[in-house]
């Protein structure tokens, strides 16, 4: 312990400030973000739907939830979403929105039929969601239930990873942060595709203002 202590004492005495370097930028450019994003998901096999305002974005997912016969929903208390009273719209489905509904979290999410989120940012180029954890974000909604979906103000549209972290990154960081690039996927050594092994086996991002 004698030496160990001594090597960690010299280390701390040669410490000095380090002024590090900037977030590098990209230089890519899309005349339309909104337009790559949508052609860059839907090549990763998920799905974009395009709302000119939130009230048809809603109407979207109201017909979608009940096409696939959707009895139990779980979605994040978070912009944009956090100030509609899903109960109210949808009172036959039952609803668990996180921080405001008690009970078992975990267990709903597991059963859950569509998981709703907002998102920190969408990378235009990959056609990626970025999704944060935080208050009223539970990742929970977005991994377990067979179906995520993602409402995407146009707003946070940006270029690229690179850009997003010289940019627009929160500060501090989250505990966590989810890069979303589709349904979940898998491949073996033959390269053999599966889908939603993993996680949801549908992803939509939702594009509204």
């Amino acid at each position: 312990m004698g030496a160990r202590r001594e090597v960690l004492q010299r280390l701390r005495a040669t410490r000095r400030a380090v002024n590090h370097p900037a977030p590098w930028k990209s230089r890519r450019h899309f005349d339309d973000l909104a337009e790559r994003f949508a052609q860059a998901l839907t090549a990763a096999h998920g799905e974009v739907w395009r709302a000119a305002d939130l009230d048809e974005a809603l109407e979207r997912l109201g017909a979608f939830l009940a096409e696939i016969g959707a009895s139990r929903v779980i979605v994040n208390h978070e912009p944009p979403l956090d100030g509609l009273d899903f109960p109210a719209r949808w009172p036959h489905i039952e609803w668990f929105v996180v921080g405001q509904t008690p009970g078992d979290l975990r267990a709903f999410a597991a059963s859950a039929d569509v998981g709703i989120s907002g998102a920190q940012a969408a990378l235009a180029e990959t056609g990626t969601v970025v999704v944060c954890s935080g208050p009223g974000r539970s990742r929970l909604t977005t991994l377990l239930p067979p179906v995520h979906v993602a409402f995407v103000p146009v707003a946070r549209l940006t270029v690229d990873l690179f850009t997003w972290v010289a940019d627009r990154r929160p500060n501090p960081m989250p505990a966590n942060v989810v890069f979303v690039s589709g349904p979940s996927k898998t491949a073996d050594i033959e390269q053999t595709l599966a889908v939603g092994v993993h996680g949801p086996t549908r992803f939509i991002a939702v594009l509204c203002p």
